[in-house]
């Protein structure tokens, strides 16, 4: 069975994130993979930041981390770093930046099908912020308000994360990702600090401090603890 899905508002690597990663660790093993890919364009001190928070992050969950650079089409198609990308691994995680330029890069890369191939063996997958768009089928470009196709791994969602912070932006926004998204996916926003997880067809559960909103049931919000389906 393919592993758990987890699609983060923000918080990755915080304390307020424990509930999730326990979640998605829990039975299996603490061999940890991120990827922050999305932050690619940020330049080598951000990717280093990331890095820093992953480590001291798992940590104290026991668990083993390796940051990979990927960062860049190049890298992404990388056959040595893709093999990190093992039966042994329990969890990846994609770190924020841009949804758009994190699928551009990954989209049909030896990495890719690594992590595909590792979910689908059992590996938990998390992806917060532009991490949590990508894997769903909207990859918005904060700047200048494109979009591009998300890597579909959860084919019938698109998301809009911070979803507390957007008030001012949330209807354009809303718009953006409506106007790009399939006729059957649904939008759903993730507030900060929260998660959604769960696997494409079965119930997704909400972790966290706040709420998931479904906008396209008339902003039904869902609190932590709490679980819904998708049709």
């Amino acid at each position: 069975m393919p592993g758990l899905i987890a699609l983060v508002g923000s918080g990755e690597f915080l304390p307020q994130m424990m509930d999730t990663d326990n979640r998605l660790l829990e039975g299996r093993s603490r061999r940890v993979i991120h990827l922050p890919t999305a932050a690619g364009r940020e330049g080598s001190d951000r990717i280093d930041r990331w890095g820093r928070m992953a480590a001291a992050h798992y940590a104290t969950l026991d668990s083993d981390v390796t940051t990979l650079p990927v960062i860049d089409r190049h890298s992404a198609d990388d056959a040595t770093l893709a093999a990190e990308i093992d039966a042994d691994v329990g969890l990846v995680y994609l770190s924020g930046g841009s949804p758009a330029y994190c699928a551009q890069t990954l989209r049909d890369t030896r990495v890719w099908g690594a992590v595909v191939r590792a979910w689908e063996a059992g590996a938990s997958l998390a992806g917060c912020s532009a991490g949590a768009a990508t894997l769903t089928t909207v990859a918005p470009d904060p700047i200048g308000g494109r979009t591009e196709p998300g890597l579909g791994l959860v084919p019938n969602m698109a998301v809009i994360p911070h979803y507390d912070r957007m008030r001012l932006f949330r209807p354009l926004f809303g718009w953006i990702v409506h106007r790009a998204s399939p006729e059957d996916a649904e939008i759903v926003g993730i507030e900060e600090d929260t998660s959604l997880v769960g696997r494409p067809g079965q119930p997704w559960t909400v972790y966290g401090r706040q709420s998931v909103v479904l906008v396209d049931r008339d902003k039904h919000r869902v609190s932590a603890g709490d679980s819904f389906s998708f049709e």
